[in-house]
């Protein structure tokens, strides 16, 4: 399979290393529209076709897929423009800044037949995987209550580098160039992780957001600091089970961490996720009545990029996670700014 990178920036490296490390895929060519960018990346990965311009890479089209790592306002017109073009594609999460767009996307997918993924990257997580397979079989019963949160703490420490004066951080907390803060960055991660885990979708929601003061005129060069830092959301499943779902971006002593609590009527799990691991605990059975939590092994399951390739392949169109999961995935996280505005819970 020969692989077209679309941006260059610091989440391409991670697609271009475990794409490359998968037998039989080639890097064909990175597209940025910076050219130092684009160079410099392919220089790093051996890539020896570069352009600067979707359009010339897709008349060239010596390519049989992408892996799309633009920012979130670019997945829109790039992947359309891919599809159109009979090109299989892996867009990064968000699918798009909004439903309507997502729905276009997701509708566009179906209509062209190509094998169409979003990269929520914490699928790969093992932990997870379990964690889902136990509750599916009954585990831990009647799901009641969800407890799900995603911490990261690049806005109080330099661990992830230096966002007061990096554009590859300052453009996420900017609504003007298309973010939508913490809730549209690693909102849809944590809501996926959630509603994956537990077998169930959201019905219903309320939410806050908040955009605390980074800076003098929470302003910094061309960029408005006015994006969404932290955000909280009450939410029913689908399954009737009652969730807590928060993330922000001011959680110092996390640099990134993941975790989901799920309680039943026969037992409850625990997922954690972090940069040093990840892990299962279980308290089921006979250990639900001295509340004893156990580790449980979840073995390995292959990730996004492994599942893509594979599905690229053997010609299966219907993998997930998919374009239609992420559009609705994207109505969510829309209602949640609009209950956010109108203070009122609304349905899904």
């Amino acid at each position: 399979m020969r692989l077209l990178i679309l941006g260059t920036g610091g989440m391409a490296n991670a697609h271009a290393e475990h794409f490359s490390a998968i037998p039989g895929v080639e890097l064909a060519a990175a597209v940025d529209v910076d050219p130092a960018m684009a160079t410099a990346f392919a220089e790093r990965h051996g890539i020896a076709k570069v352009f600067t311009d979707l359009d010339a890479a897709i008349a060239w089209g010596a390519f049989d897929a992408a892996t799309n790592v633009t920012p979130d306002r670019v997945h829109h017109p790039t992947t359309l423009a891919l599809l159109a073009a009979g090109k299989h594609v892996l867009c990064e999460k968000p699918l798009a800044e909004n439903f309507e767009k997502a729905e276009e996307m997701a509708r566009a997918a179906e209509a062209s037949g190509q094998v169409a993924m979003v990269n929520l990257t914490y699928r790969n997580v093992a932990p997870l995987q379990k964690a889902r397979e136990l509750v599916l079989t009954g585990a831990i019963g009647r799901v009641r209550h969800i407890e799900a949160s995603y911490l990261q703490s690049w806005l109080v420490s330099r661990a992830w580098g230096d966002w007061t004066s990096q554009s590859q951080w300052l453009w996420r907390l900017s609504t003007r160039h298309g973010s939508n803060g913490v809730l549209g960055d690693v909102g849809i991660h944590i809501l996926d992780f959630a509603s994956y885990g537990s077998g169930s979708d959201v019905e219903t929601l309320f939410a806050r957001t908040k955009a605390f003061d980074k800076a003098p005129g929470n302003r910094i060069g061309e960029y408005d600091l006015d994006a969404n830092d932290s955000f909280t959301m009450t939410a029913e499943f689908a399954n009737g089970a009652l969730g807590v779902i928060h993330a922000s971006r001011w959680a110092t002593g996390h640099l990134n961490e993941l975790r989901l609590r799920m309680h039943g009527d026969k037992g409850g799990l625990e997922v954690i996720h972090t940069p040093a691991g990840s892990s299962l605990r279980g308290c089921l059975g006979v250990d639900v009545e001295n509340a004893v939590w156990r580790d449980i092994d979840a073995g390995i399951v292959s990730t996004n990029y492994e599942r893509f390739v594979t599905a690229v392949r053997e010609g299966r169109h219907a993998v997930e996670p998919g374009f239609r999961h992420a559009a609705n995935l994207q109505k969510v996280l829309d209602l949640a700014i609009a209950a956010e505005k109108e203070r009122r819970e609304l349905s899904v």
